[in-house]
């Protein structure tokens, strides 16, 4: 799965960026399943250049069902001038993907549709939060993420499914 390739890839460049971090592959992919389906959402696929196609957004963030957030980038991630929608297999947000964007996969271009970077730029995002092998830690991190309880739950217990077989 193309998918597991940038949440291990994302991991092990973080464990040698910031080692007190302790981030595992798990709970990227974690954030991965619940986000996107692992970049499938609304049938899109990774291609085998890990890149989204079609490329995958949010609904407008207009305040209807979600919090109302105005246009931040001009719509260059999300293609809306008026409202932010999330983008990519990790949804991020056009403000929040300015600040953490990554290149996760060397080629000189951060992109959140491409799951090498968006792994990475969450990671970062995640890793922001400090030394995340502490639960309460780690908590506060997916909570900024998603602010919502349940999805922290939700994310939490799919980490530890994955962990599991991994042993």
């Amino acid at each position: 799965m193309r998918a597991l390739l940038g949440y291990a890839g994302a991991s092990l460049a973080l464990a040698a960026e910031q080692s007190g971090c302790h981030l595992g592959w798990n709970t990227l992919a974690a954030l991965g399943s619940v986000e996107s389906g692992h970049g499938t959402h609304d049938g899109s696929a990774l291609g085998a250049d890990g890149t989204a196609l079609p490329g995958i957004f949010g609904p407008a963030l207009d305040g209807s069902a979600f919090a109302a957030i105005s246009d931040t980038d001009r719509g260059a991630w999300d293609g809306s001038s008026e409202w932010d929608r999330a983008v990519g297999p990790l949804q991020f947000i056009p403000a929040t993907w300015e600040r953490w964007g990554a290149d996760g996969n060397g080629d000189g271009v951060d992109d959140p549709q491409q799951i090498d970077d968006a792994a990475l730029a969450a990671g970062r995002y995640l890793c922001h939060y400090g030394e995340l092998s502490r639960p309460e830690r780690w908590r506060t991190a997916v909570f900024a993420f998603n602010h919502v309880d349940s999805y922290v739950d939700t994310v939490a217990a799919t980490a530890n499914s994955y962990a599991v077989p991994a042993g």
